[in-house]
């Protein structure tokens, strides 16, 4: 990074080393400087790489995104972009690529304020919205219309882990010029890579799995046209959704470990899964490489035996067992969210999908004793024995 000059308020520029700094520096600056207007015309034109005002790009979300994007199979000279958080990303896809007359099409049970967005904020935009079942392409083809322009699928849905019939989706979308959006949140890229089953764009939740330490907020997307991918950071820019420095370089960190840690919470997802499967009291769980699970077969074709370290229950019981549950495993926090080093417990009823109706919950399969587990890095046996311990109690509720 140039930095030789210094100005009247600040002499000292950084020191000079022969050497360099083994990690990522970190660049709080909003703003940097160049030689003359000449210098900064051929930035902005694009004739000389450098940085001028962090909403516009900085390094640490430059870093981040070739991480990001190699993890993903990005096609050479495509980028990705930051945003502030993971529904920031997916504003800048939706709100970034579609205009008013347009129609989206979205899974039924998508990310709750995905949801909201798609039913409150982009129909008061003029962009018409549909939700269906993304499990049935065939139930897909029957939301198309004349001018549907995206379809956006989770391959693993939330909280439900229902998996999407991403190959005929993809098939439908190529056939009819469709864009087809793929949040890869709980797949991440070493469970599923959307590129090579015929996505056009690619979004994460940086702030779960990838990051993975619950202390930073931080949003993904990528398309893998380059006018796309354009304005994708065009309009990121433009709203000021850009991702902070000291974010992006905290995720950084929680990358460095990422296949690690993933490795070693999907080994205790699948014993958790198989454990809860057999408990009086648990009157349903779900994980994809669980044999009860009801697209088993789909989970592996598509996940290649990665699992993920999402498991999803239903207590008997109501939300009586479910208070009952929470109270006992006082050594799990509860909180909605995931991907963090320590398991998490999520209650979507009262979190995620409290602002969907009752009758649209109970729909989706999420009821008052529906939990959603985030599998961390503890002892698998401790964690069992917790889990077995809260769910008795939760059947004496």
């Amino acid at each position: 990074m140039k930095n030789s000059k210094g100005s009247l308020m600040r002499p000292f520029p950084a020191p000079e080393s022969a050497s360099r700094p083994v990690t990522t520096p970190l660049f709080p600056t909003a703003v940097y400087a160049s030689d003359t207007p000449d210098m900064l015309d051929a930035q902005y034109a694009g004739e000389l790489h450098g940085y001028t005002y962090s909403r516009e790009g900085h390094p640490n979300a430059d870093v981040l995104a070739r991480m990001i994007d190699r993890l993903e199979g990005v096609p050479e000279g495509i980028t990705g972009t930051l945003a502030g958080s993971g529904m920031g990303s997916v504003t800048n896809v939706l709100m970034g690529l579609l205009a008013a007359g347009d129609h989206l099409i979205g899974g039924s049970q998508l990310y709750g304020q995905t949801l909201q967005m798609m039913k409150r904020d982009l129909p008061r935009l003029g962009i018409e919205t549909s939700l269906t079942d993304t499990t049935s392409a065939e139930a897909v083809a029957e939301a198309i219309r004349p001018n549907t322009k995206m379809i956006l699928i989770e391959v693993v849905s939330n909280p439900t882990l229902a998996l999407a019939d991403v190959a005929g989706i993809a098939e439908l979308c190529k056939a009819k010029g469709i864009l087809l959006a793929v949040d890869n949140t709980f797949t991440t890229p070493h469970g599923f890579k959307p590129f090579d089953h015929g996505a056009d764009i690619v979004i994460h939740s940086v702030t779960k799995l990838l990051a993975g330490h619950a202390d930073v907020l931080l949003g993904y997307c990528v398309a893998k046209d380059p006018e796309l991918n354009a304005r994708l950071k065009q309009f990121n820019v433009c709203t000021g959704m850009t991702a902070s420095p000291f974010d992006c370089w905290q995720a950084e960190r929680g990358m460095l470990t990422f296949d690690l840690r993933f490795e070693r919470a999907q080994a205790t997802a699948v014993r958790l899964a198989d454990m809860l499967a057999d408990l009086p009291g648990v009157k349903k769980t779900i994980y994809p490489l669980h044999t009860s699970h009801p697209q088993y077969q789909r989970a592996q074709a598509l996940l290649n035996g990665q699992g993920g370290n999402m498991v999803s229950f239903e207590l008997d019981g109501g939300r009586a067992a479910a208070n009952a549950f929470a109270r006992a495993a006082e050594a799990i926090s509860f909180a909605p969210t995931l991907g963090d080093v320590a398991t998490t417990l999520s209650h979507p009823a009262s979190s995620s999908h409290r602002c969907i109706s009752i009758p649209e919950r109970e729909a989706q399969g999420v009821s008052e004793g529906f939990y959603r587990v985030s599998v961390g890095l503890e002892d698998p046996e401790a964690l069992l024995a917790v889990f077995a311990q809260a769910v008795e109690a939760a059947r004496g509720a």
